[in-house]
């Protein structure tokens, strides 16, 4: 049982994964009013004290980000200014991740102006889930989780109990990503020579790795209009992969990302439910994973000052039986 002092709130960019860490959790959540005003600004009230309480968060910055990202800002004010102990900031998709550099001249940093505007806001420390790139963490100055989800999607691929498999990272930059699913499986990987031209639109080239009569896997952070994967797909097939399955942990699902997975060769992809995804993008094809008693057990240990190692290690470990 979590102490008294405990307090979990959500907004309404995800309440459904909320609803359900609350349920695991064994508390209520926490009631806020949230509206909107007819010129789009956003109002907000905690309408119970929290004075001294350690408060989590739980808000996704998905679309609409800007919406998601204020609400988020406009709810930890609002705590701030009602005396809690702490403030933890549960984004599951961190949105503006990718623009994480300049790649171009007069560009902004994106994800390090939104990290700025959170610790500014009040938040003492945040828990994410699969950064499109590891150095985002870096970009704030307060405590930070970056949590994987490899377990999960690990397990899932154990399921399939397909004999000879391989897990294919969508591009270069996804290779680690890909690594450790292969290490995790103990199989081999492969990448695909994908390049951007600019954003959402990818160009596969080439397959590094052996693919021919294997069934593929492909691994990624994101799938948001679902080109890459797509197109990743298609040439695995030309290179000899006996079927397709893509996983990414953040189902974004921009216009035509359902129509195209559809239509593709892919035979299943699977996202998590970090990013809550609407009926009418819910096709045949797409299967959602939980993140939410993984989230609820890192809250938990969070609050209470223990590890989070120690349940990877056995997430792992029942991992490794079932392969076996």
């Amino acid at each position: 049982m979590l102490k008294e002092h405990f307090k979990l709130i959500s907004g309404t960019a995800n309440r459904k994964l909320a609803d359900e860490v609350a349920k695991i959790l064994k508390v209520p959540l926490t009631p806020v009013e949230i509206k909107r005003f007819h010129d789009g600004e956003t109002y907000c009230r905690v309408l119970e004290s929290v004075r001294g309480c350690d408060v989590y968060v739980i808000q996704p910055t998905s679309a609409d980000a800007n919406l998601n990202l204020m609400e988020l800002l406009i709810m930890v004010d609002a705590l701030k200014r009602s005396s809690p102990d702490k403030i933890t900031a549960v984004i599951p998709y961190y949105g503006y991740c990718r623009q994480d550099k300049k790649t171009k001249p007069r560009e902004p940093i994106t994800a390090k102006l939104v990290a700025n505007m959170i610790q500014v806001a009040g938040v003492d420390r945040v828990i994410m889930f699969d950064l499109h790139v590891a150095q985002v963490q870096g970009f704030f100055d307060i405590p930070s989780d970056n949590l994987d989800v490899i377990p999960l999607f690990a397990d899932y691929i154990a399921t399939k109990k397909q004999k000879d498999i391989v897990v294919v990272s969508p591009d270069a930059g996804g290779a680690a990503r890909a690594r450790s699913f292969g290490k995790v499986l103990n199989t081999p990987i492969a990448i695909v020579d994908k390049r951007r031209p600019e954003q959402n639109v990818a160009e596969v080239h080439n397959v590094i790795g052996n693919v021919k009569g294997k069934t593929a896997f492909i691994v990624d952070d994101i799938i948001d209009t679902a080109g890459s994967i797509t197109e990743a797909a298609n040439i695995l097939l030309k290179f000899g992969a006996k079927e397709v399955y893509a996983l990414a942990t953040h189902g974004v699902l921009s216009d035509p990302a359902a129509e195209r997975i559809s239509k593709s060769p892919i035979k299943e992809a699977v996202v998590t439910n970090t990013i809550n995804v609407p009926k009418e993008k819910m096709i045949s094809k797409l299967k959602v994973i939980s993140i939410a008693p993984l989230l609820a057990e890192t809250i938990k240990r969070t609050h209470e000052g223990l590890p989070m190692g120690i349940v990877y290690e056995q997430m792992y470990k029942k991992l490794e039986k079932k392969l076996n």
